[in-house]
């Protein structure tokens, strides 16, 4: 029997069950309110308000489940957590999407979700311009990227220090599970500044597009999952869409379109492996602190690499030859702490996001914020288009949407 580890909202503590029989006692009538019965359970167990132990039996959906206490459980290393003290829901990676409903009540929690959703695009918008501005007068993709990683990895130590966030208690299972995908996060981001220093952030994007393929085609392959009719005839307009703006992008050459390419194949297994290993783990880690732990391991991977590829690139000879190129160093060292700021908090706060909607949610989100980025893009640069090549980017854009939708009205199908 296997035992599931769920982290529940701050502001509905729940003590962790003695026994089965506890889970079923009534509470008493002398107190009139529920909420302190489970403070008060949580103060006399001595433990954390943010955990319990449940059991789990599963639903009509293969991946999904309903809180019960009597029947077989299941565990996740990634939990569902509580949004209103009854229903709860898996944490899981941003591109991992299925059909669980996210319930998220009330005026003031749906108007936190439009503030975060805004707060998500806006700095996405300031990182692509920024990073692109960097990368165009000094063209050092590792070390920018670990630079980055570097911002982040602070700005997660200040967060646990402040106790902004609880500090994560690791096992060295969780660790050994996180490793290949930080591994592949750090390759993801790697090759997305890769390919944003050598073409436009428009185009950038819009191969960015393709990530559904890669979803379909590696959960196909390791998941062992079948796509529905509807999902396969969406990724018929991304596939064309980005075929189209590829042969008429102005700024096309074949390592920025091959670094794009590669991301999409990176993050894309990133997630599709973390739902098939993520499993059966009987300690909670939720999003949030799964990707500051990434973070933090992404920096160690990339900045002892980034010196082996690119060298000492701080020294004043390559500062001045940045500034001869339109940013003087003190345009070039801000820029560069503003890029890495907006890197982590759009990232953080996406994550933030999937634990409030559902990840089909978050997609249809994700997929509306590359249209503002490629077209924020577009007017601050003043990118080129040709009405052909306008033309393959909204088609791919269109794709992407279809594809959400087609995952919201039928899930994947598990091969017999």
């Amino acid at each position: 029997m296997q035992s599931t580890a769920l982290a529940l909202s701050p502001s509905t503590p729940f003590p962790k069950p003695r026994s089965r029989d506890l889970l079923h006692r009534p509470p008493s009538t002398r107190d009139a309110s529920p909420l302190k019965l489970l403070a008060h359970g949580a103060h006399s167990s001595g433990l954390s308000p943010l955990r319990t132990t449940s059991r789990l039996r599963p639903a009509s959906r293969p991946d999904a489940a309903v809180l019960t206490a009597s029947s077989p459980p299941s565990s996740h290393l990634f939990p569902r957590r509580k949004e209103d003290g009854t229903k709860a829901r898996a944490a899981s990676v941003p591109g991992i999407m299925d059909d669980s409903p996210a319930e998220v009540g009330g005026v003031s929690r749906t108007l936190r979700l439009g503030v975060m959703f805004g707060v998500w695009y806006v700095l996405n918008i300031y990182f692509n311009i920024y990073n692109k501005q960097v990368l165009k007068v000094y063209p050092f993709p590792a070390t920018v990227t670990a630079f980055q990683f570097g911002c982040g990895t602070v700005m997660v130590l200040l967060m646990w220090a402040s106790r902004l966030h609880p500090f994560p208690k690791l096992t060295r299972s969780q660790i050994a599970v996180i490793l290949p995908l930080a591994v592949a996060h750090t390759m993801g981001n790697l090759l997305t500044n890769i390919s944003i220093g050598r073409v436009a952030v428009s185009f950038t994007h819009t191969i960015k597009a393709m990530e559904p393929f890669f979803t379909v085609v590696l959960a196909s392959l390791f998941l062992g999952e079948r796509p529905s009719f509807w999902v396969v005839s969406s990724l018929v307009p991304i596939v064309g869409g980005v075929a189209l703006a590829s042969f008429t992008e102005t700024s096309f050459n074949w390592i920025g379109f091959g670094s794009a390419m590669a991301s999409n194949l990176t993050n894309q297994s990133r997630n599709v492996f973390s739902k098939k290993f993520m499993g059966n783990k009987e300690e909670t880690l939720d999003n949030i602190n799964l990707f500051s732990v990434m973070t933090i391991m992404s920096f160690m991977f990339l900045a002892p690499a980034a010196l082996s590829i690119d060298g000492f690139k701080f020294t004043p000879s390559y500062l001045q030859s940045a500034a001869s190129q339109g940013l003087n160093i003190k345009e070039l060292c801000v820029r560069s702490l503003l890029a890495g700021f907006c890197f982590h908090s759009y990232q953080q706060v996406s994550y933030g996001i999937l634990q409030m909607v559902s990840p089909v949610t978050h997609s249809v989100g994700n997929c509306a914020k590359r249209v503002v980025v490629i077209v924020s893009s577009v007017i601050f640069f003043q990118t080129p288009l040709s009405p052909v090549n306008s033309l393959g980017t909204a088609l791919a854009l269109a794709g992407v949407f279809l594809y959400s939708n087609a995952k919201r009205m039928k899930p994947l199908l598990k091969v017999a």
